[in-house]
């Protein structure tokens, strides 16, 4: 058991956008406090969106992040719609549930196959992969599951990133028939790859258990746009009242909030999902995946990563039941006319429940607008965990030198943004 004390310093958490660093004090062997310090330069997307016209701010908010661009867009459409009292056609519906699987599997499948697989096989990244054999093999399937998500994005929002279709009350341009058959054809082709890298992930060894209220929107048929929002607790939230149960915490080493449920951390994402919805998943990925549901529910921040390991599969089988069977057809164009007004909009956001309120004004553009992210909800919940896993791995006589590579796990297993590097972590051990 280690009884000294030193300071952990890791600096410059590489992002997608942004920086973060991280400290972690021990003294006399135990871990006295461990500070996310996210220092990305403010960017000021909520003001920027003020001023702008409601039914067009949902291309400026798909800004926010490049890997998650279809989500905010999604969010922020979802959003307008509420505002205006508009309810979208159950073709839209359909169109846009694709546009979210999409989004899932090459999402998923960049974090999963890129950035964690190399932990399970003992390698910084996969660029130390083998050019032969397994590994080889892997490296090829990861990126034709997320060929196949990207592709799908294509197809229903024009492009993977910053989508140009989707618009207030539907798209501006449908797929085409011949297109979507293509595509089915891709994804039918990359499921076998995908329930092998989900089988992959089922037997990792990693594991940390803290427990802790899971929030997630919860539907009949694992919709990421569906739903009301439900704890762990079995409490029942009203999209409307989301943002009544949720304290916003100023963490003053840090640019970006925190967040509390009821004075409490708490987490969203795919555990969440996957604890309180995999009753409702795709019917065929219940039962070629029921083996890896067994591991839910969960407690162990790790089974995140199988969670969306399974979303994958889901997304995939769902997405070919939608194409099979796609013919879509031109709708009457509805004149929309925002006037003064509120709206909430909450989706599933792949790292967890995204919530968008805007207000409009008379002129019909947004006079506020109030985002609640989903690493900024997760943010306490993660430090917390660092805290723990230093100390559960001091006592149990791990060299601190070691402890940094545990740690880069476990905050890659919450899939946050700035878990978007390869190479993410420099230690200065002090003390």
């Amino acid at each position: 058991m280690h009884t000294e004390s030193f300071d952990l310093t890791i600096k410059n958490l590489s992002k997608i956008e942004g920086h973060t660093d991280l400290d972690v004090s021990v003294r006399d062997g135990k871990v006295t406090g461990a500070r996310l310090r996210i220092n990305e330069n403010k960017r000021f997307f909520t003001t920027a969106a003020v001023g702008k016209p409601a039914l067009a701010v949902h291309q400026v908010v798909s800004r926010i992040c490049g890997t998650c661009s279809i989500a905010h867009l999604m969010c922020c459409i979802n959003c307008v719609e509420n505002a205006i009292s508009h309810t979208p056609s159950e073709q839209t519906v359909m169109l846009r549930d694709l546009l979210l699987y999409g989004l899932n599997i090459r999402d998923h499948a960049m974090h999963l196959y890129l950035f964690c697989l190399p932990d399970i096989f003992g390698k910084d990244s996969i660029l130390e992969f083998s050019d032969e054999g397994i590994e080889h093999e892997l490296v090829h399937k990861a990126f034709d599951v997320k060929g196949a998500g990207n592709d799908l994005c294509v197809l229903v929002g024009g492009r993977a990133v910053h989508s140009p279709f989707p618009q207030i009350g539907g798209f501006t341009k449908l797929p085409e028939q011949a297109s979507a058959k293509d595509v089915a054809k891709k994804l039918r082709a990359v499921r076998s790859a995908a329930i092998g890298f989900a089988d992959i992930f089922l037997e990792r060894d990693f594991s940390f258990e803290h427990r802790t209220t899971n929030i997630a929107l919860r539907n009949d048929r694992f919709s990421y746009q569906e739903g009301d929002l439900m704890a762990s607790s079995g409490l029942c939230i009203s999209r409307r009242d989301f943002r009544s149960y949720l304290e916003k915490t100023v963490v003053p080493y840090s640019t970006a909030p925190g967040f509390e449920f009821r004075g409490s951390s708490y987490i969203v994402g795919a555990l969440s999902r996957m604890n309180m919805n995999r009753d409702t998943l795709n019917r065929r990925t219940r039962k070629d995946m029921n083996r890896h549901l067994k591991a839910f529910p969960s407690a162990n921040v790790f089974r995140n990563n199988l969670a969306q390991a399974i979303e994958i599969v889901h997304c995939i089988d769902s997405s070919i039941e939608l194409l099979e069977s796609l013919d879509v057809k031109e709708e009457p164009k509805i004149a929309l006319t925002p006037k003064k007004s509120e709206g909430i909009g909450v989706l599933e956001a792949p790292r967890g429940t995204l919530y968008y309120n805007l207000m409009i004004d008379d002129s019909g553009k947004i006079e506020f607008a109030d985002l609640v992210i989903p690493t900024s909800q997760n943010q306490i919940k993660i430090e917390q965990d660092i805290g723990a896993l230093v100390q559960a791995k001091l006592d149990s006589g791990m060299k601190k030198e070691q402890i940094s590579l545990e740690i880069e796990k476990l905050i890659r297993a919450y899939d946050p943004c700035m878990s978007c590097a390869t190479h993410f972590l420099k230690v200065n051990w002090k003390g």
